[in-house]
């Protein structure tokens, strides 16, 4: 397995493999949400209904899609997973900032499920974490989970005096100090414009 920068090239291999990552997350929560339905609503639904897919893919694909477009996309920070010519893992970091201090903003990261769980998700975290201390960024945020990022360094960032500018994400909102940290680094985080428009 390589990892290498994102060619423009990448871009539908990407989408794919966010695609594939997310679905069953998304398919999960829809057929939960149909469970839940009211009589009424079922008789509303056509017989189409029951087939047809869900009505939007994952939104990390769009995400991806609108991040390459802002000021806040860096193309050094936008990462593959390539095995066999196949790409097969992203991940990407976007300009952030805590109050008034540059920072950034980790996400999303998919790896597709026929390689999840053999290390391509922790290869492509360790090479964005060693890339953003190489280019002297302060600071990376991000909601995830708890059970995962903390093993790459991320802490609670109500910790560090850092909350995110979105109080519903306080519980899962995770910071990771960089070399050039510092202490004086507090406020509220900010993610790239496309995070809000999800």
């Amino acid at each position: 397995m390589l990892i290498r920068r994102e060619r423009a090239e990448d871009a539908p291999a990407v989408a794919s493999v966010h695609r594939s990552a997310f679905a069953a997350l998304y398919a999960r929560e829809n057929a939960e949400r149909a469970a839940g339905e009211s009589p009424a609503e079922t008789t509303r639904r056509s017989p189409a209904d029951d087939t047809a897919p869900p009505p939007t893919e994952p939104p990390e694909v769009d995400l991806v899609a609108r991040l390459r477009s802002d000021a806040g996309w860096i193309p050094t920070l936008s990462l593959v997973a390539v095995e066999f010519d196949t790409v097969i893992g992203h991940v990407c970091l976007t300009r952030a900032a805590v109050g008034p201090f540059p920072a950034l903003g980790l996400g999303p990261l998919g790896v597709h499920p026929e390689h999840q769980g053999v290390g391509v998700g922790s290869a492509l975290m360790h090479a964005a974490l060693g890339a953003a201390d190489a280019l002297d960024e302060p600071l990376i945020g991000l909601l995830g989970s708890l059970d995962y990022y903390p093993r790459f360094g991320f802490v609670p960032a109500a910790r560090l005096g850092i909350a995110p500018d979105e109080p519903d994400w306080v519980s899962h909102f995770q910071v990771r100090p960089l070399t050039t940290y510092e202490a004086q680094i507090t406020g509220e985080f900010h993610y790239a414009e496309p995070f809000y428009e999800l």
